[in-house]
């Protein structure tokens, strides 16, 4: 039998078990250097270029500067550029003069007691709106008290409230302002004063929704249409107000009158208003007919009748949106009986002081230059709420207690608030300075 004898030692063994750590070592070092300056090689070349691009664009950049600031009219160019800018800033901050006749309309007594004006002045650059007024009240019936027409005018401030929102389609989405006409072709507000068989409340207030309008369908345009479209909308309005024609809008894609009201749903109708068809919105709310038990979220998305909740929710109908106004049910005690409404506005106060908000400054017997009549002329300064007055608050209404509302700056509306100032009394008039022909002031 062969044998086989390890003459190394095991010390030799050892070693060159050593040895060839030390050489797998070494390898492993020299490709790691080499790899490291090749990934170093790789990195300079890539900083390297991109020094030479931005060197590059820097060079450009400093011709093009030198060019922009070559031109003579470069501090005019920047500042239109800021302006354009600020645009949306500065339509939301500005305020509506025109507004200034839709307050007179609703402060100015008319009737049996009745206040003309001779001279206005109004003032919007003082952060609150001021309105300076001279006229002249009358009482024209017996017990002819002109002082009680003066001191009832100015009582009734406090009473005095404004409201705007928004009109919006049944699925709550809102129309654009230049897609609603909300007064007559004379300037009169759109009102409808009967009364629905057994209903105790007249419908009220109403705006047509000219529903083939371009951008007048929000529920069924595209959102970019709708920014499209959203322009000047409160001064389109106006060049409306007071003209014998409306505004043409232009026309979308007109609907079949089968499309137009399955969007609008079963109680809204169509109508034709000066040659287009419209759909009529109620502002004020149809209490019998949208009147449902229930809360909003019950409405069913197939359901096609308005609800109108006890707590003032409206759903399911086109309807006007208060920012300020709020309507409250009660149900009653009669079997039978339909809840009784009311509407609410605490917070939106035409003469925020009140009564305190208009200071008499002068008062003295006159007489009235047409009718040779003993009146008593004054002067005034009446201080307003400014967001009446602020253009991003659309569809604005001023409201007097007795809901004596005209919305308009028609002259043909406000021509009759206006009388030539009364006369100063003479010193030898018995009449004017006894009161015998107004009564005992």
């Amino acid at each position: 039998m062969a044998r086989e004898i390890n003459l190394v030692p095991d010390i030799k063994n050892e070693m060159l078990k050593a040895m060839k750590i030390r050489n797998y070592t070494l390898f492993a070092c020299i490709v790691i250097a080499i790899a490291s300056v090749v990934v170093s090689l790789v990195f300079w070349s890539i900083a390297a270029g991109q020094q030479a691009v931005a060197d590059g664009k820097k060079k450009t950049l400093d011709t093009l500067s030198a060019k922009i600031n070559s031109y003579s009219d470069l501090s005019e160019f920047i500042t239109i550029r800021d302006q354009l800018g600020n645009l949306a800033t500065i339509s939301d901050s500005r305020m509506l003069l025109s507004r200034t006749f839709n307050i007179l309309s609703a402060i100015i007594p008319r009737g049996a007691d009745s206040i003309s004006l001779s001279e206005l002045t109004i003032n919007l650059e003082e952060g609150t709106p001021l309105i300076k007024i001279e006229g002249q009240a009358d009482a024209r019936t017996a017990p002819f008290i002109d002082y009680n027409v003066l001191d009832s005018f100015k009582k009734s401030m406090k009473f005095m409230r404004y409201d705007y929102g928004e009109y919006v389609d049944k699925n709550g989405e809102t129309i654009p302002s230049y897609c609603m006409i909300e007064n007559a072709a004379d300037g009169s507000t759109l009102y409808d004063s009967s009364k629905k068989d057994g209903s105790k409340y007249a419908r009220g207030y109403y705006a047509y929704w000219l529903i083939d309008g371009d951008g007048c369908r929000p529920s069924l345009e595209e959102k970019e249409d709708e920014n499209e479209n959203e322009e000047d909308e409160e001064d389109v309005a106006n060049t409306r107000i007071g003209s014998t024609t409306i505004v043409t809008i232009p026309q979308s894609n007109a609907l079949s009158e089968t499309e137009i009201k399955s969007y609008i749903g079963s109680y809204s109708s169509i109508e034709e208003y000066q040659g287009q068809r419209v759909v009529k919105v109620w502002r004020t709310p149809q209490y019998d007919d949208w009147y449902t038990s229930g809360d909003a979220e019950s409405v069913s998305e197939n359901d096609s009748n308005p609800h109108l909740t006890l707590d003032g929710a409206i759903s399911n109908v086109p309807h006007f949106k208060s920012a300020c106004t709020t309507y409250v049910g009660t149900e009653s005690t009669k079997l039978g009986e339909k809840p009784t409404w009311k509407s609410v506005n605490d917070e939106c106060k035409l003469v925020p002081n009140g009564d305190e908000g208009i200071v008499i400054t002068d008062s003295r017997n006159g007489k009235d230059d047409e009718s040779e009549s003993l009146v008593l002329a004054f002067a005034a300064e009446i201080t307003f709420e400014t967001n009446f007055f602020a253009y991003k608050n659309k569809h604005m209404m001023a409201v007097a207690p007795t809901e004596r509302v005209n919305v308009t700056d028609s002259y043909v509306q406000i021509q009759s608030l206006f009388a030539k100032r009364a006369s100063d009394c003479s010193s030898d008039d018995v009449e004017c300075q006894t009161n015998n022909a107004g009564g005992e002031q």
